[in-house]
This record gives structure tokens, sequence and C-alpha cells, in this order.
């Protein structure tokens, strides 16, 4: 068979674009070579829907973060995501810098970004009481807002699916070649599949395919960003999400509530040469311990730390978005060097990559293409009688998983059940919460393990944390056996 298109990843950028071209008469196939979607840069970052008054004025990066910021409230309502407006501040802490906000303010009109306005320290101080005393003022931005980042991810690639595309995990790409004909060979560890255009949103790999085909080189930096976690407890120690002044490196270790009620701290900004290297260091924590507590006050990371995280942003050289066909490889479309402001660019860098193919393939609308998605029903979200309702009908909904997050039996087996389902620890982590509270997983994982077995014949010692090696008991048929752990 030979795709129409084929998307390199399985992210953000990548189900953003399959979801747009499954509006369309076209074979589409997604390449993923972890076990799910949003197993990469999607899944580790903060959360955070940018408002668009940071990238530089006149870059595609400004123009994609203040549409896709517009486009966010339309999509999050047909796909069910969990999405709130809760707007942020970009704070200053040295009186002489405080013509850096009205730089940031001007940027952002610039860019588009609605409603900014700079605030007075006495104004400030008032509406979030928690910032530290050394704050001078402020430039809020009301349309910032924050996000559930995998709902976001699972929710396009679900929709996407629903439409037509397929996808592949577990199918890394190793080589790609077009032919005289001019189509695309793209060799992986499955097979090879053939396509007449390749859509390359392979995140810090990106650059890695683009060098393959192209003779104009990019050079794409892993940049590690550690994250801190903080319990609900104190998930209302600030309400919209506190910015320092940015640097050269990004815009700095940000404070910020979550849609689930918990708090955010970081990220730090590491460039390391590792595409891989996810894990936290001391070193990294202490860092963005320490800058967080310049602007909000009372902070009680350390006793109040349920997780610690990394996540890699796809640095590009030149700081943008490259989001285009080569001109020396034709049907080669780059989504590279999507980091920061990316998660918020999405759907508007989706609807680009689509613009761009559609224009070259002339594709025929589908007339019975489906525009919503459904999320998972949280039975607590509930009232009390519908929820008693539910469990008469659905006893799962009854039967509590895990506890830390009140996640049920059906919740979990919804997950499992949908299109594109868990086949995980972490994908049921992702789509449901289970394990992502005050325990971590401690209390509830095995009984999420009995599911996963239960409902896909996978053998206990055989399920994962991620896929891949990552069994979580790979001794348990010795012991069952009676032989030595």
């Amino acid at each position: 068979m030979i795709y129409d298109v084929i998307i390199i990843g399985a992210g953000v950028s990548g189900c953003a674009a399959a979801r747009e071209l499954s509006r369309y008469q076209l074979n589409v196939c997604v390449l993923e070579r972890e076990e799910d979607v949003c197993s990469g840069t999607s899944k580790a970052n903060s959360a955070i829907i940018h408002a668009g008054f940071d990238a530089p004025a006149g870059s595609l990066m400004a123009k994609l973060n203040v549409e896709g910021n517009e486009m966010m409230d339309d999509l999050c309502r047909d796909l069910d995501i969990p999405f709130k407006r809760n707007g942020s501040l970009v704070v200053c802490i040295h009186k002489e810098e405080l013509d850096g906000l009205k730089e940031l303010y001007d940027r952002g009109v610039q860019n588009g970004v609605k409603d900014l306005k700079i605030l007075s320290k006495e104004e400030v101080h008032k509406m979030e009481p928690n910032l530290s005393d050394n704050v001078e003022g402020a430039l809020y931005a009301p349309t910032g807002g924050i996000i559930c980042p995998f709902i976001l991810n699972i929710a396009m690639a679900e929709n996407a699916n629903v439409n037509g595309v397929d996808f592949r995990f577990n199918t890394e790409v190793e080589s790609l070649k077009r032919d005289d004909a001019g189509i695309w060979h793209i060799r992986t560890c499955t097979g090879e599949y053939l396509t007449k255009y390749v859509v390359n949103a392979a995140g810090v790999y990106a650059d890695q395919f683009h060098n393959m085909v192209s003779e104009n080189k990019i050079h794409i930096t892993p940049r590690r960003g550690d994250y801190c976690l903080l319990d609900k407890e104190m998930g209302g120690h600030v309400s919209c999400t506190i910015f320092p002044q940015p640097t050269k490196f990004g815009k700095g270790v940000l404070v910020s509530p979550t849609v689930h009620g918990n708090l955010i701290v970081g990220p730090t900004a590491i460039d390391i040469e590792d595409k891989d290297s996810t894990a936290t260091t001391a070193e990294g924590i202490s860092s963005l311990i320490e800058k967080a507590g310049m602007n909000v006050k009372d902070l009680p990371v350390g006793r109040k730390v349920i997780t610690s995280f990394a996540g890699l942003r796809a640095h590009e050289d030149h700081h943008e978005f490259i989001i285009e066909e080569l001109k020396d490889a034709p049907g080669f479309i780059d989504c590279a060097g999507i980091e920061s402001p990316g998660l918020s660019s999405s759907p508007a860098i989706g609807r680009m990559v689509k613009d761009i193919l559609c224009e070259r393939i002339k594709p025929v609308e589908k007339e019975d293409w489906i525009a919503t998605r459904k999320g998972i029903l949280n039975p607590t979200e509930l009232s009390l009688e519908e929820r008693n309702e539910l469990i008469k009908k659905e006893p799962a909904y009854g039967q509590i998983i895990c506890r830390c997050e009140s996640v049920s039996e059906g919740e979990i087996l919804d997950a499992i059940r949908r299109p594109l389902g868990a086949r995980s620890l972490d994908g049921v982590k992702r789509r449901t919460r289970a394990g992502m509270g005050r325990c971590q997983a401690g209390f509830c994982s095995p009984r999420v393990m009995e599911i996963l077995h239960n409902e896909l014949g996978i053998p206990m010692e055989k399920i994962t944390k991620s896929g891949g090696k990552s069994v979580i008991a790979p001794d348990l048929l010795k012991v069952q056996k009676g032989g030595e752990a």
C-alpha cells in the first residue's frame, strides 16, 4: 500500500496534523517508535497555554502561538479536553527592570495578544497575595491558560483514528529516501512503508530525518527541563501562572496551578547531548526550587512535592519553528524545532501542515468527518444521584482502584477499550490519572496490572510501565512456578 501521507511522530504536533488531515479523503499513517502517543517531548512540559507575548515579533513562533491560543477553546470543547484560562503574570523583582515589562507588552501587542495590561506592585499583590514581597510589578495576560497536555495529545490522536488515520506503534524509523517516481520509502524496525508525502514531526530527532534528505542541514539540541509537582493541598497557592522575566534560555521557572488541582514548578533549561536522557538531577531540582522562591513565597517545596520529572525540548539553533516543504526534497514537510510554545501552538501547527499538503494534493473533504470526541467519564463530576445510578448500571464505576485520584475500574476499562487504548501503566495513567496522586502508584499498580492482564491477555510478567523493556515484574513467572526470584 502507498499512503498519501506518513507522519513521523505521535506527539502533539504530529497528532494535530493527523487530525487536520483526517478531514479529507486521504490515506494517512502515523509512525511512532514508542508504544503510545504522547511518549516523548509532549508528555513532560509545563502544561501551559501561552498568550503569545514572548516570541519575537514577526516570527512563526509568535504567529502560531497566538493562532493556537485562539483555537484552543473550540478545540477543547469539541474534544472534551480539560482547559482553563487562568491568566498569566510575568513578574519583575527589580525596580530598575520594570521597563522590560513594557517591552514585553509592546511585543505582545505587535503579536496580536489581546487584553494585555501592566500591573503596579499594589495591583499584582492584591491579585496574588503569595507573590514575593520583592515583586515590583507584572505583565498580566488574561488569555494565558492551563491544560492537560496528555489529554490534548491523546484526544487529537483518538479523533484522527476514528476518522480513518492509521497509527503504527513500536515502529522506529531507521531511514528514508525518495525514488525516481517520487515515492518515499521509509524503512522501520518493523518493515518498509511507502508514501507520497512525509511529515517530519519527530521532536528532538527531527534534525536527523531532515539531514538524511536535505543538503541544508539543521541542528536540534535536547534542552532538558526539570519539574516538581506539588500535592493538591498547594493547588491554590497561586491562581495565575507566574513567570519571571524571560532570558535567552527561555521563559524561566514558572509556578502554576494545574487543571487537576496540583501546583507545578519548573522548568530548568539545561542543554544536553543525549536525545533520550530525561533523568532528573539534584542540581537541577535545587536550581528550580531556588529560582521559583524568588517570585513566589512560602512554597513548601520538599514537604509537599509528590514527584519530580524532566522533559526535553527540541531547541533548534535559530530558536524558530521550521514548518515547510523542503525545496531539495519534494514531498518532505518539516515540522521541526517545535519547542515552547509548541503545545500552545499545536492546533495552528496542525492546520499549517494541512494547508501545505492540501496545496499540493488538492484532496476532497469528507462529508462524514467526525469533529467531536467524548472523553473518559469521570464519576466525581456527577451528582450523587447520577453517580449512584451509574454504579447500578455499571458496577465497575463503584470500584475505586486509585485512591489518591479516586479513579474507578470503569474509567480504566474505558481507557483500555477506547480508540488507541492504553497498553501499559503509563498509558492508563495519562488517560485516567491512576498513579498520579500522592502515593505515585504505590497502591494501585497491582490492580491496574490485573485489569490490563484481564482485558488484553498480556501475561502479568510482561506488563510494562511504558512499553519496551520497562516490565514491572519480570521475575513474576519464576515466583509463580516456585523458582527463585
